[in-house]
């Protein structure tokens, strides 16, 4: 059945927590160098070190970036990097750049290394190069087919793990690889400053007329020319599974931890669904409605099943919310949940709690109650203590969320 490994992004301790407790396999994260997402590289050695501890301690795993492609200045940094990264306990670290898998080879000779979405994994005869040099996983470009995935699987060692991407953004370049961010503004993609020019909206300019712009149509929607849907494979896990993929890929360190929370459960049950009956695998519906109750971007299933289709979004770049996190449940004891507040809401408002591995549950906030029980008709401070009558028992660190009004 292979690996069907859970793989959560991680931009700091709360979204690590967050993977964790929601069913996360294992994480991915930024240092403080190196990183394809340097707005979310938060880990420094110390920091590494104890969110290794923490997933270690769970039976889980932490894979360290260290896929940008670095300029000659910041190479003589590589060697304390991956020592640091070694000291830490990170399980692998994950690569694009050959001399940068050289020097892993050197500093760190024992330490597991993925190759990156980034190196542009498409074809058997790279996978099968990448593992005879000592590579222990691929991440295959998102450019692939299921029927490409299945025979890279066939063609390949079963030792060398496959993973790919299955949720989250994509970009139009290939595999990650932009020049758009650093020809435009000089932040350049390939080391983690992507400014996603691609989401802008763009307009043709007369240069005789100057200050007079023109809209760029694409059948009249709009300008976002460049703008790609989200992906999301939810609904195709069983599928995925048996063209040979070891581990399911969430995109997203730069997201919310609510983001993080739900994504992972989401394809933690999906996944637990699948391996209890892989030849009758229906995914229940509550599932599926999981991941649009997180920011997206319109969804899309990428190249999984051919050539994209309706893939690009012309409405506009921003995304769509549905659900607002309200409070995250400190305990439940003697007929009430108790929690702290994240956004403003009133008495007899209508909620939902997510706990871990779980399907959601719905309460009505019928009676709240300040940290110094005293009945309230609304939780409107940022943080603030507070407790809800309800029968209903779920775990801490459980989400209480509410439908955006």
């Amino acid at each position: 059945m292979g690996l069907l490994e859970i793989l959560s992004p991680v931009g700091d301790m709360e979204r690590l927590y967050a993977a964790l407790d929601f069913g996360a396999d294992a994480v991915y994260l930024g240092g403080t160098a190196f990183g394809m997402r340097a707005a979310s590289a938060k880990f420094d050695a110390q920091s590494l070190k104890t969110a290794c501890e923490e997933a270690h301690s769970r039976g889980k795993r932490v894979y360290l970036t260290c896929n940008t492609l670095p300029h000659n200045n910041e190479m003589p940094l590589l060697e304390g990097f991956i020592k640091d990264a070694q000291a830490a306990g990170v399980d692998a670290l994950i690569a694009n750049d050959i001399g940068v898998f050289s020097l892993i080879k050197k500093y760190a000779p024992d330490m597991e290394i993925h190759i990156s979405t980034q190196a542009g994994i498409v074809n058997y005869v790279t996978a099968n190069e990448f593992y005879n040099m000592g590579a222990k996983r691929v991440v295959l470009a998102r450019e692939l087919s299921l029927d490409e995935i299945a025979e890279i699987r066939a063609k390949t060692p079963k030792e060398l793990e496959i993973e790919c991407f299955v949720h989250g953004a994509m970009c139009v370049s290939f595999s990650g690889r932009c020049l758009l961010s650093q020809y435009l503004i000089n932040r350049d993609a390939n080391r983690g400053e992507c400014a996603q020019p691609c989401r802008w909206g763009y307009h043709l300019m007369e240069e005789k007329r100057a200050g007079e712009y023109y809209p760029i149509f694409e059948d009249e929607k709009g300008s976002y020319i460049l703008n790609a849907k989200d992906m999301c494979l939810i609904d195709h896990i069983d599928k995925l599974a048996k063209a040979g993929i070891d581990s399911f890929k969430i995109e997203g360190r730069a997201k919310s931890s609510y983001y993080v929370s739900v994504v992972t459960n989401a394809y933690r049950m999906a996944m637990d669904i699948y391996k209890k009956e892989p030849d009758n695998y229906k995914l229940p519906q509550w599932i599926h409605d999981e991941v649009f109750k997180v920011s997206h971007r319109a969804y899309c299933t990428g190249f999984f099943f051919g050539h994209p289709k309706d893939s690009q979004y012309y409405e506009n770049s921003g995304y769509i919310r549905s659900y607002d996190v309200v409070a995250i449940v400190d305990k439940c004891e003697n007929g009430r949940i108790y929690a702290t507040q994240r956004n403003k809401f009133n008495k007899g408002d209508e909620l939902e709690i997510l706990a871990p591995y779980k399907e959601p549950v719905k309460i009505k906030a019928d009676t709240l109650f300040d940290e110094y029980d005293n009945e309230i008709d609304t939780a409107n401070h940022a943080m603030m203590k507070l407790s809800i009558k309800s029968d209903v028992t779920v775990p801490g660190n459980s989400i209480i969320r509410m439908q955006a009004q």
